[in-house]
């Protein structure tokens, strides 16, 4: 196989930073060479909040036509563009060894087909973000719009990180790898292959948003806030109700922030009064609760691994770790109408569940589309779970920079059947 050398880029549903990670591709070895991340403003993750209830339920068409969007839309490549040359600019990079970035573009919207069907609405996902127009800012190739080819043969399209997950247990082993980004996810590996995986529920949603609402702080680091609080459970059991439709919907599934009610669920909160501490507490709770609460719902057949895997920022936070840890065996407080199934998921184990963070956890979702784009560049198809047969993403070499772009939102957007 050829080795390539490729910029992996995320900015996940937090909007917390540009993340950057440059890996060499050497057959079934990788290497990181150096990686780059740049935090946002507040005012930028302000403004990307904004488009996103405005875009919700809108078609192509609609979006291009609001006039905030094309700037907003700028500002972000822009970034992201600044950060790639800054990446290469401060780690003595050449350019031309770049054999492409992998880029995600930044979800505002998604309805995939799981949902769908259940409500009898028409699948489509957004992601803007023009591959075309990064690719001219930096002058490297640009990989992008992966989650569309998925949507458009009837797919989810997330997540999407199980065969990553996969080519990481030939280096750390079989076990079930778990993200704890904005959202989290699972992938269950089984001799170093995809067997089962789906997206559990918020995980940073609520934490980091209410610390942004309330302190300078965009994160609650070390769990600061939350260690000083305390379980509230009936506003436990009111974050589960919000989202009930969701939570209790059967696996693989995929989520979006747009499902977990969070201006509702924040006047809850503080029409109850409930203590700031308090309230963080829960909000981790309830994170480190979803993830062990969607593991209770992996069919029978399904082998759950006592090796639990982890990346993402937010099992950083010992808090949510410990929560996690106590629910898996058969500890912790679960609502009442939980109890069954936790005890039947507890009873799966053939050996107590452990946690660890996987060597390769730092970086993993840009990575992630690093490993996407070495895919598409080998003209191989990603072979997630439910199928082995989708090559995906689209392909933008550096040309003259141009002031009007036709890529800005994925191809999947809302309305894309009529497209066809």
């Amino acid at each position: 196989m050829p080795k390539y050398t490729i910029i992996g880029n995320m900015t996940g549903n937090s909007m917390d930073a540009v993340d950057l990670v440059l890996t060499e591709f050497d057959g079934e070895n990788m290497t990181d060479i150096c990686s780059y991340t740049r935090p946002y403003s507040k005012d930028m993750q302000n403004e990307v909040e904004h488009l996103r209830t405005l875009v919700h339920n809108k078609t192509a068409t609609e979006i291009d036509s609001f006039p905030a969007f094309q700037k907003i839309h700028d500002e972000y490549i822009h970034q992201i563009a600044e950060c790639i040359n800054s990446l290469c600019a401060e780690n003595h990079i050449d350019k031309k060894a770049i054999d492409a970035i992998g880029f995600h573009g930044k979800t505002l919207d998604h309805n995939p087909p799981s949902k769908a069907l259940k409500e009898g609405t028409e699948p489509y996902t957004l992601q803007i973000g023009s591959g075309q127009m990064l690719a001219d800012l930096t002058g490297i190739p640009v990989i992008y719009d992966f989650r569309s080819d998925f949507i458009m043969a009837g797919f989810d399209g997330a997540p999407l990180v199980p065969p990553h997950n996969a080519l990481i247990a030939r280096l750390e082993g079989d076990g079930c790898y778990y993200n704890g980004g904005n959202t989290s996810n699972f992938a269950i590996v089984v001799n170093e292959q995809p067997l089962f995986a789906a997206d559990a529920g918020p995980f940073n949603e609520y934490t980091d948003n209410y610390i942004r609402r309330h302190t300078d702080d965009s994160f609650d680091q070390d769990g600061k806030y939350g260690k000083t609080g305390k379980l509230n459970t009936q506003m436990l059991q009111k974050l589960f109700d919000f989202g009930r439709s969701y939570y209790e919907t059967p696996l693989p599934k995929s989520g979006d922030p747009a499902y977990y009610h969070k201006e509702e669920i924040f006047d809850y909160v503080e029409g109850q009064n409930i203590p700031f501490a308090d309230a963080v507490y829960t909000f981790e709770y309830f994170a480190a609760y979803i993830a062990a609460q969607a593991l209770t719902l992996v069919p029978d057949n399904i082998p759950l691994p006592f090796d639990m895997i982890l990346f993402g920022g937010g099992w950083k936070n010992p808090l949510v770790r410990e929560t996690f840890a106590n629910l898996l065996n058969g500890k912790g407080f679960v609502l009442p109408e939980h109890k069954a199934q936790f005890e039947h998921m507890t009873s799966r184990f053939f050996r107590r569940p452990t946690l660890r963070f996987s060597k390769f956890g730092d970086y993993m979702e840009a990575r992630l589309f690093a490993d996407l784009a070495r895919y598409r560049l080998e003209g191989r198809p990603w072979p997630i779970p439910e199928t082995d047969k989708i090559v995906c993403g689209v392909l933008a070499r550096p040309q003259k920079l141009r002031s009007k772009y036709s890529d800005y939102v994925s191809r999947a957007a809302k309305g894309w059947q009529k497209k066809l």
